[in-house]
């Protein structure tokens, strides 16, 4: 007669559950490795639109502005100063009963808005100003892109800043990008506003 020795499963041998453990960690650091790297290429991004998503707000409100911009509270012409990279013009920006002067300008990489309220009697636009910031990470400056564009009511371009009373019409272009180094390359945004009060 045949004997049949059963052996008992009583689990796995300390090299088969040192395999299994290899094996275990091999898979997660790829997975770990993977995701990282995911990351790591996503964040630049992910930047970026936030970036491009905060300027297209910025220019927005520029816009509104443009639109708005009427004589001072103290009767002095609607646009104030032009240049490539900065404005300045009274527009009702915050509702109150007064036009504020309001100069959006370029400093470093960021678009920067200046709001200055008139004040006494009779008013004036004093030192006191609030800044606040448009959009960051702006290279138009580093790139050569002219912010502001002017045009008189026939469509022409003014390049003679002095021709203030001409303006009819801007353009704005705000040349956007986390980091210059990465690819995808700047973001340009642009739109444009008719001087409705003038």
């Amino acid at each position: 007669m045949k004997q049949t020795t059963h052996r008992s499963s009583r689990g796995m041998t300390l090299i088969e559950m040192l395999v299994s453990i290899m094996v275990f960690v091999l898979a997660m650091t790829s997975i770990i490795a993977t995701v990282r790297s995911f990351y790591r290429t996503n964040t630049y991004a992910v930047d970026q639109t936030s970036a491009v998503s905060s300027a297209q707000r910025g220019v927005e409100s520029m816009v509104k502005a443009f639109r708005e911009a009427a004589y001072s509270s103290n009767g002095a012409y609607p646009i104030l100063t032009i240049g490539a990279h900065d404005v300045t013009l009274y527009a009702d920006v915050d509702t109150d009963p007064f036009v504020e002067r309001v100069r959006y300008f370029i400093q470093g990489t960021s678009l920067l808005r200046e709001l200055t309220d008139p004040a006494g009697d009779p008013l004036v636009y004093g030192a006191s100003q609030v800044s606040s910031v448009v959009s960051e990470t702006v290279r138009n400056i580093e790139q050569g892109v002219t912010t502001f564009k002017y045009y008189d009511e026939e469509g022409d371009e003014i390049t003679n800043y002095a021709e203030i009373a001409e303006v009819r019409f801007i353009e704005m272009n705000v040349v956007v990008n986390v980091d210059p180094l990465r690819l995808p390359n700047q973001l340009i945004l642009r739109s444009t506003a008719a001087l409705r009060n003038l």
